[in-house]
């Protein structure tokens, strides 16, 4: 492409930036228009022009395909339409999985997952940052606000209900602080419904498990003056609007809102708007950990203001007296003291008395205002209200969304600015913002165009430099040492004397007509000075640009505010600074003015973003009237021109998007080299070639180069077998791998070739590890089942023998008991059959001799009857009676019995039985003995009831 100088504009005009060599290529390229919406990344454009770039978008555009690659950073169309399958959930978890994001069509969530897994590889600089720039009405806060979303549905943590919960928590308060923040801190304005009226970097906090676990907010400047002005068809802050239309006929009554009324601070209120609606903010704060009581006392606070912003003042008949109240505004004020919880006199006197403090003995002196004055304080009163109502608000936020330091190891940066701007007339406020967007380009500008190719150059890669936009001479202006635009702005409110802006604009002219920047309009009968912005050049007006940068506030104003009964008020004036200005009225404080804290905020920002690894996201507003799928190519082509899209496309194309230190690439794919060295020694020799090497360079290997050849070593084995070279935009072969002097250099492909073999081999050692584990666990467990069953063994046979020694023992016992009753049972029978011998008995049916046993009859003493079992020795019993007789002389007998008496028994010879165990029992039962009840003889005795079992003396003896 055509050479430009750095810090020159080129030409509007598209033809102009073509030269000749490339007009064929441009036609032959241009010529097939159906297939350029297929380039989704404009590295592969051929050749890389503003024309052919230009086009590719507008046919991406029109079928519905919004998001485009550009080298280093991702173009997004604004459709200005709701497309809701673009950011569904589905959507998200489809990037989150995916192998390789980069394979999917472009998108923020492919930017998102590429940021989320850098910090997941830990390399150097894990921090992450995505910066969203455009110009306003580009779709920076939608943008910023689905990456939150992102960042919260794939960061959740899952390891117990108990913590999901937490993080869930955690997750639905950071989503809550963007409506929150949008409502107080976003306004419609004529390029945008929903414009960003502040700056904030919100940082993402993640933990060593890349958890979602906190999160920060950080705002710069945020446009008060918006809150006591307002452009012509431009509105206030949103919150305005949503406390008029959506507070309750209660809730209008305590704020003091009726339903219809109009206020100057409220222009444009018919004007109904997504972004007016209440509820959602009310929930949101109330997630955020403001109750229902607070945030009624904060819209109190802003009833407030609007009724204040209907105060109008009129000239006093005498100049020394103070200014009239006009008659329609003085039921305002009083509203106004009442719902500030401030005695009206003292409001009054605040707006329009001025305290003089002069001489050695620090008199009070009180003057009357002008109109002018009066109004001027008024608008100070409501902007200093609304300020440090941000303020405070801001910092709720992060104390409920915020961790502790210890708890955080890594986090993910989101930058949402305020885009270019260039109104008709334009003050400070236009001056800060412009100059945030300034310093991002030149961040964009150093890190990528300039640093980069400078690098390649140092580490001794033979490129050709690509002219770029370079924007230092426009920063040097606005924020150099030691003459600058703030350096004259600083130095003029340090003076005490009233700013002539006439003579401030002589001021800048001479002392920086030296700067090609600046310029002024000869025309304009303004003081005023234009500034040649990357983006273009945009005038700016003197009138009150001094006192908005002093952006004092009347000692009078801050007492009444300390002074209001408000819990509120208290909270964001404490009495702690009426000491203060008492004690230091001698010794005036050094005066910090907005430009001063801006500049220092923002050096702050940049700090911290030159310590993260940055991507871009460029937000392009297709037209100025945000319509729905409307491209006009002059507006889109002057953003892309601006921003540099198209040098850094060209850079992109033809360098290495990736740069690694020798020592951090050895560190992280060292185990590549030992995985595959282990079983063969590859060295490189002279005549080993390799992609890097094709311009002549040759490894040599001495001590020096050490770490040179370990990286050509590792990179020789992955990429065997892999394309040495890969074509590029402009058609050139170029090596996808370099290795400078302290630094390699190659293509994504390659860095996802390394990554990928570098997960294999990771792979590889799990599952050895994995082995070895379930082979150590194996072995651990069949030698325990080995213990086990030896333990066993021995238990079951100390068991069994303990078992079997008491059986056996047992067993001995009966039997020696059984031996020792057998043998006193046959002693006991050989006796008795000794006694009986030669005793005769009566023949079967005689009759005896003696007469019948009577009731007290005894059972004779040679019978053991005690014996006896109870059904023998019942037969046996010497009863003659029959019937109920019969049975008492049972029982006489069994009473005999267990006195132990034995009597002669006259008849028969009992028979011998074991001793029963226990007390006899009488019962019925059937003896278990046979024939227990049956005379073997009934024949040769007379006494029935003997026992069958009787034998003969030879077979009880003993032989």
């Amino acid at each position: 492409m055509p050479k430009q100088e750095n810090g020159q504009r080129e030409d509007p005009v598209i033809l102009n930036d073509l030269s000749e060599s490339f007009e064929e290529e441009v036609r032959a390229f241009l010529s097939d228009e159906e297939k350029l919406h297929l380039f989704d990344d404009l590295t592969k454009v051929n050749p890389v022009t503003t024309r052919t770039v230009l086009k590719c978008l507008q046919a991406r555009y029109r079928v519905n395909l919004f998001y485009t690659n550009a080298g280093c950073s991702l173009v997004a169309l604004n459709p200005f339409q709701p497309f809701s399958c673009l950011y569904s959930p589905e959507l998200m978890r489809e990037y989150h999985v995916a192998l390789c994001p980069q394979d999917l069509k472009p998108h923020i969530f492919a930017v998102a997952e590429q940021t989320y897994r850098n910090v997941q590889k830990q390399m150097d600089p894990v921090n992450q940052s995505i910066i969203v720039s455009g110009e306003s009405g580009a779709g920076k806060t939608w943008t910023s606000r689905c990456l939150m979303k992102f960042y919260a549905s794939v960061a959740a943590s899952v390891i117990s209900p108990e913590g999901n919960e937490t993080v869930e928590r955690i997750e639905k308060r950071v989503l809550d602080s963007n409506p929150v923040m949008e409502a107080f801190g976003n306004a419609c304005t004529l390029r945008n419904n929903n414009s960003s009226r502040f700056g904030k970097y919100i940082q993402l906090q993640l933990d060593r498990f890349h958890h979602l676990t906190g999160a920060s907010i950080q705002t710069f400047l945020l446009e008060k003056t918006r809150v006591a002005y307002q452009a012509p068809n431009e509105r206030n802050f949103h919150i305005f609007y949503q406390i008029t239309k959506g507070a309750t006929a209660e809730e209008r009554l305590e704020w003091n809102l009726p339903e219809g009324a109009e206020y100057h601070w409220l222009p444009n209120a018919e004007r109904n708007l997504d972004e007016d609606c209440f509820e959602v903010t009310r929930g949101a704060m109330f997630h955020l950990g403001i109750g229902h009581a607070t945030q009624s006392n904060i819209f109190k606070v802003l009833s407030a203001l609007l009724h204040l912003g209907n105060v109008q003042f009129s000239n006093p008949v005498d100049e020394s007296q103070p200014c009239e109240l006009e008659d329609k505004t003085k039921e305002s004020v009083k509203t106004t003291a009442d719902l500030l919880q401030i005695p009206v006199e003292e409001l009054l006197e605040s707006l329009r008395i001025r305290k003089i403090t002069a001489g050695k003995q620090q008199q009070m002196f009180k003057k009357p205002c002008s109109r002018a004055e009066c109004e001027t304080r008024r608008d100070c009163l409501a902007k200093v209200i609304y300020a440090r109502l941000f303020e405070w608000l801001v910092l709720v936020i992060n104390e409920n969304i915020y961790t502790d330091p210890s708890v955080w190891s890594s986090f993910i940066g989101l930058l949402d600015v305020y885009g270019f701007e260039a109104f008709p007339e334009n003050n400070l406020e236009q001056l800060c913002i412009n100059y945030a967007n300034e310093k991002l380009q030149q961040h964009f500008v150093a890190h990528y165009l300039k640093a980069q190719q400078e690098e390649y150059a140092a580490e001794g890669l033979q490129w050709s430099f690509i002219n770029y936009q370079d924007n230092q001479n426009c920063l040097d202006l606005i924020e150099g040492n030691p003459l600058s635009i703030f350096s004259l702005l600083n130095e003029e409110c340090r003076l005490n004397r009233p700013s002539n802006s006439d003579l401030f604009q002589t001021r800048i002219e001479k002392a920086l007509s030296s700067n090609q920047c600046l310029s002024r309009d000869k025309f304009s009968k303004k003081p005023n000075f234009i500034i040649s912005h990357y983006a273009g050049k945009v005038c700016y007006q003197l009138a009150a640009m001094v006192e908005k940068n002093k952006d004092a506030v009347p000692p009078e104003l801050v007492h009444v505010l300390q002074n209001s009964k408000d819990p509120l008020l208290q909270k964001l004036f404490p009495v702690t600074e009426k000491n203060q200005n008492n004690t230091k009225t001698q010794n005036r404080p050094a005066v910090v003015t907005v430009v001063s804290k801006f500049k220092s905020s923002l050096e702050h920002l940049m700090e911290i973003l030159s310590r993260t690894t940055p991507h871009y996201i460029r937000c392009i507003k297709p037209n100025a009237d945000c319509m729905a799928m409307t491209f006009r190519t002059e507006e889109v082509l002057s953003q892309l021109q601006a921003c540099g899209i198209v040098e850094a496309i060209t850079i992109s194309a033809a360098g290495f998007p990736v740069r690694i230190p020798f020592q951090s690439f050895t560190e992280r794919y060292e185990l590549l080299r030992k995985s595959w060295g282990s079983s063969k020694k590859r060295v490189w020799g002279k005549s080993s070639s390799h992609p890097a090497e094709k311009k002549g360079e040759t490894a040599v290997m001495d001590d020096d180069k050490a770490p040179r050849a370990a990286v050509l070593e590792i990179l020789q084995e992955a990429v065997r077998g892999q394309t040495p070279a890969q074509e590029t935009g402009n058609g050139a072969e170029i090596p996808s791998v370099y290795c400078g002097k302290t630094k390699v250099f190659m293509a994504s492909s390659v860095l996802e070739l390394l990554e990928g073999r570098r997960a294999e081999v990771l792979n590889e050692k799990a599952f050895c590890i994995q082995c070895c584990w379930r082979r150590f666990k194996e072995k651990k467990t069949a030698k325990e089942k080995r213990s086990a069953t030896l333990i066993q063994a021995a238990v079951r046979s100390w068991l069994a023998k303990s078992r079997f020694q008491r059986i056996r023992r047992a067993a001995g016992a009966i039997q020696r008991h059984w031996r020792r009753w057998k043998a006193k049972a046959a002693a006991l029978a050989a006796a008795e059959l000794d006694e009986g011998e030669g005793k005769e008995f009566p023949a079967p049916g005689a009759s005896l001799a003696s007469p019948p046993c009577s009731l007290d009859t005894r059972w004779p003493l040679q019978a053991v009857v005690q014996s006896w079992p109870l059904g023998l020795a019942l037969a046996a019993a010497p009863v003659r009676a029959t019937g109920p007789r019969r049975a008492l002389e049972l029982l006489s007998c069994l009473r005999g019995l267990r006195e132990g008496s034995r009597e002669h028994l006259g008849c028969g010879i009992t028979s011998i039985r074991a001793l029963p165990q226990g007390s006899v029992k009488f019962h019925c039962r059937r003896s278990p003995l046979h024939f227990a009840n049956v005379s073997p003889h009934t024949g040769a005795f007379s006494i029935t009831g003997f026992n069958q079992i009787l034998l003969d003396r030879k077979e009880l003896l003993p032989t």
